[in-house]
């Protein structure tokens, strides 16, 4: 206790007054942030703006945070991007001369810029540093903080001899409160502020502000000069009722009940909902006028805002407008995310009457098993099958269960199969599919459609996808989705049955540069096509054997054969077809053939492989001679034969057959066993070539199939005389050569008696399984691109008639973006979101562009003179912040703009005599 009281022991308690406070290392800051922007000294620039350059010019800003203790700032510097160096005006500057932005607050070429930061609309100035409180942090409301930081502001800028205002943002932000400081040599401006619940009367018009000034100025000279004034009047058109907005949302339920044509069914919707401008805000402004010239009191005023010889306009337009194509869209967009299954989503399980249904189907069973049915194969189709189920549905289904009505379910598969009105003939569907790439490619937009992997646009696909939009949205949802989709996977299992080929899809293979539901669709069509054309065969041959035999009656069995004869070529032929190492087993697995009928007149002849009697073999299955060529062993002509065309793949295919393959591994058994795999066709078209040309050897063969692998050359024979000679090339020599291996194996077999290198039905069942499979969500997926793909047409569609330059641009790199996202296999949906976000700007804009052409008139048309300034007012007011008004009150525009006002004042008048009317009468 003692040591604790030792008055020496207080020497160590001795605060130190050296150290530095909070305060001072916020003003050290402040004056560090200066010096790294390097803004200490005499600032330089051009003495006087040129007129307009504020707007014009482009802005630049940098921030960074500082702290006053615990308390986040952010210090910005806001300047005018100027094209001559600071450097070159320096040597200009003299010593004494004033900041300059003492000189831009006399300067009035850039009075009232449209596009500025809110100081430089007040003062002009074009340079200038604000410190205001950081994010998330109380606004500086007390008084002594206010000052504490003006005296801090004040402090840095005197000991770095910065020139360049500064500011401090005080109150609350959405005031806009600002109070600064800008020092000189032996200048010093304070900008202060004041803001005012109301008006008093006396500061309503010029004489009372020039009061204000007067006094504020403290001029001592007792004649004071002429004050120069620059004024502006701002009113502000909000009320728009007596133009009604132009945009109405369409009568769904009237265009789908009635009677639908593609052209009304194919159309997405377009615009908005609401009217898309809020507010007009007419400036007339007196940019240069000397105190004296006008008069403007409480009691009279020269201001007369039809004779201010500069008018400007801008417009206020509504944030996020509800759009028709936005909202289907992002709806859409919505349904891809579903996790549903469509019998999960429809719920329709006749499990209510299980007991029934399994009776039915032991009954039907049984049936299929009697040894000796009377059912005819006919009845036991698969498209009878389906039908019947389609009724037992219908039967037990109430109608108010259904997503979707069946007006308009019959609607929407009538324009996805207009063909289905008429009668189904093959030569009707023929026309309906006849269209080809011809027509597409005159089109403009035909490679958006590569370009996005969507459909063409006159596509059965792009048509479906137009109806699953249109029914997600205003039908249903999901559930009226999964009943629409069902139903069309039921119209395609039935045209598969029937032989119908579907409607608005191009012939030929599955395009590889579609989506893969439209692939699916083309393969389902190729093989209707097959099956078409194989029953078609059928029928010809089954015609003219019957006329055969026929004529065979006619002329009394003058071409009979043994029995024996027939029995023993009918079993060498069997022995021919069963080799030990048949190459068909890579092509089919199933015994299918093109044709299975005999053919008489191929059991008379004698059939043998190779030797002298190949040339007796009936040929079959020609085309037309090859180019003249003889056969080397033979003086017959060298025919093409009729080929099975390769089988048509699409690309989930081709990936699981690269991947089979590349599993065989990279070893000889492996290599052999692919090249085995991958000769299907190549032995088919091996066959036919033995059947259209008999007594031919693989060299002939190779001269037509594959030119480049025989060899030809001028030798000189022991006679002298020149002749040409050839042979294959090296790497039809090698051992075990695939082609050498194929040739031996291969029968004389043409085309239509050959196993089918593509079996239409299987294939068709296997895309008629994936598509009923898929799930509402999986639908919307594949449809995505074509979804897109008919938006982007919509807004060019609807750009080009409002010709709005920017929004090209625009709506090309959207489509660009769009495009890379949609051929990833897996779509990032939150860019995706973006990417109609994007198009719901380009929509806004166009219908902002339709709703000022009606305010303006321009589709009236007064005069043709008038019209094209109109349009180019307007398309100016879309682009620009503020539009100047040629020939202010007295032009086309400002015309128009003063009826506006007048109209929407005498709307309001009206209004307000009938309140009081109704306050009289109460």
């Amino acid at each position: 206790m003692a040591a604790d009281s030792d008055p020496e022991s207080e020497v160590f308690e001795i605060t130190d007054f050296t150290t530095a406070s909070e305060w001072e290392r916020f003003v050290s800051r402040v004056e560090e942030v200066l010096n790294d922007w390097k803004l200490i000294g005499n600032s330089g620039g051009k003495f006087f703006p040129e007129k307009g350059e504020y707007s014009s010019g482009t802005w630049g800003e940098k921030s960074q945070e500082i702290n006053f203790a615990d308390f986040k700032f952010s210090i910005t510097h806001y300047f005018l991007k100027q094209e001559c160096e600071k450097d070159d005006g320096k040597d200009e500057l003299e010593e004494d001369t004033f900041p300059l932005a003492m000189q831009d607050l006399l300067c009035m070429n850039n009075d009232f810029p449209p596009r500025a930061h809110c100081l430089v609309r007040w003062y002009g100035i074009r340079e200038f540093v604000v410190i205001s409180p950081g994010t998330n942090c109380e606004a500086i409301i007390s008084e002594s903080k206010c000052n504490l930081l003006l005296s801090s502001i004040s402090i840095s800028l005197a000991n770095s001899s910065c020139q360049v205002p500064m500011f401090v943002q005080i109150q609350q932000k959405w005031r806009r409160m600002y109070i600064g400081e800008c020092q000189g040599p032996g200048v010093r401006t304070e900008f202060e502020m004041v803001h005012l619940r109301k008006v008093p009367s006396q500061y309503n018009h010029l004489s009372g502000l020039l009061d204000i000034f007067k006094s504020k100025t403290g001029c001592t000279l007792s004649p004071l000069p002429p004050i120069n004034i620059a004024i502006r009047f701002t009113y502000i058109l909000q009320d728009w009722q007596q133009y009604s907005w132009p945009q109405q949302p369409p009568d769904f339920d009237t265009l789908l009940c009635g009677e639908v044509g593609g052209v009304e069914f194919g159309k997405l919707p377009f615009g908005a909902c609401e009217e898309p401008i809020s507010e007009l805000h007419l400036a007339t402004t007196w940019p240069h006028l000397t105190e004296g010239i006008v008069v403007d009191n409480d009691v009279y005023s020269d201001l007369d805002p039809l004779q201010a010889p500069h008018w400007s306009v801008r417009v206020r337009t509504v944030e996020n407008p509800q759009c028709l194509l936005g909202d289907f869209l992002r709806e859409f967009l919505k349904l891809c995310c579903r996790k549903e299954s469509t019998e999960e989503v429809l719920g329709r399980g006749l499990t209510e009457e299980e007991g029934k249904e399994n009776s039915d189907i032991s009954s039907a069973l049984s049936k299929l098993t009697e040894p000796a049915t009377a059912v005819p194969i006919s009845k036991l189709s698969v498209s009878n099958m389906v039908h019947s189920a389609r009724k037992h549905i219908q039967r037990h289904r109430r109608i108010d269960e259904s997503p979707l009505n069946s007006d308009i379910l019959n609607s929407i598969l009538l324009y996805l199969f207009p063909d289905a009105a008429v009668e189904k003939s093959s030569e009707k569907t023929a026309k309906s599919n006849a269209c080809g790439k011809t027509d597409q490619d005159k089109n403009s937009d035909y490679n958006l459609f590569l370009q996005l992997k969507s459909a063409p646009s006159d596509s059965l696909t792009y048509r479906l996808a137009l109806c699953v939009c249109l029914v997600n949205f205003y039908h249903g949802g999901l559930r009226a989705v999964a009943h629409l989709w069902q139903e069309f996977v039921l119209e395609l299992r039935y045209r598969w049955e029937n032989n119908f080929l579907i409607y608005g899809l191009a012939g030929g293979p599955p395009d590889l540069r579609c989506c893969l539901l439209h692939q699916k669709l083309q393969m389902l069509n190729c093989c209707i096509e097959r099956k078409r054309a194989r029953d078609e065969a059928r029928k010809v041959l089954e015609g003219s054997k019957e006329r055969e035999r026929c004529l065979s009656s006619g002329r009394q069995n003058s071409r009979s054969v043994p029995e024996s004869t027939t029995a023993m070529t009918s079993s060498s032929l069997t022995r021919e077809v069963s080799p030990g190492k048949s190459w068909d087993s890579w092509s089919d697995s199933e015994d299918e053939f093109f044709e299975c009928l005999s053919d008489q007149e191929e059991m008379e002849a004698p059939h043998t492989h190779g030797g002298k009697d190949d040339s007796k073999i009936k040929a079959e299955g020609r085309m037309h001679p090859y180019n003249n060529m003889v056969l080397l062993n033979s003086t017959e002509l060298l025919y093409v034969p009729v080929t099975q065309e390769p089988a048509p793949m699409t690309e989930d295919l081709l990936e699981e057959q690269s991947e089979v393959l590349a599993k065989l591994g990279t070893s000889a058994e492996g290599a052999h066993l692919r090249a085995r795999m991958q000769s299907a066709c190549l032995l088919s078209d091996m066959e036919s070539f033995k059947a259209a040309n008999p007594g031919c050897v693989l060299e002939d063969f190779v001269r037509w199939y594959s030119p480049r692998d025989y060899l030809e050359e001028e030798v000189v024979n022991e006679m002298g005389n020149k002749m040409v000679k050839g042979e294959l090339s090296a790497r039809m020599k090698i051992p075990g050569n695939m082609w050498v291996e194929a040739w031996e194996t291969a029968r004389a077999t043409p085309a239509r008696r050959q196993r089918r290198l593509f079996d239409d039905t299987k294939e068709a069942e296997k895309v008629l399984h994936y598509l009923a499979m898929q799930k509402p969500a999986d639908l919307s997926r594949h449809l995505l691109p074509c979804i897109f793909h008919a938006a982007i047409l919509k807004l060019k569609e609807e750009e080009s008639v409002e010709d709005i330059p920017s929004l090209k641009k625009t709506i090309q790199q959207a489509t660009s973006q769009v495009s890379k996202l949609l051929h990833h296999p897996n779509h990032d949906y939150k860019k995706l979101e973006d990417f109609i976000n994007q198009l719901m700007a380009v929509e806004t804009v166009i219908t902002q562009a339709r709703s000022l052409k009606a305010k303006f008139a321009i589709s009236e048309g007064e005069k043709a003179e008038d019209t094209e300034e109109l349009e180019m007012f307007v398309s100016s007011l879309l682009e620009e912040p503020e539009v100047e008004v040629i020939g202010a009150g007295q032009g086309p525009a400002g015309s128009i703009i003063h009826r506006l006002f007048v109209n929407a004042q005498r709307l309001a008048d009206f209004t307000s005599d009938e309140g009081l009317v109704a306050v009289a009468s109460g």
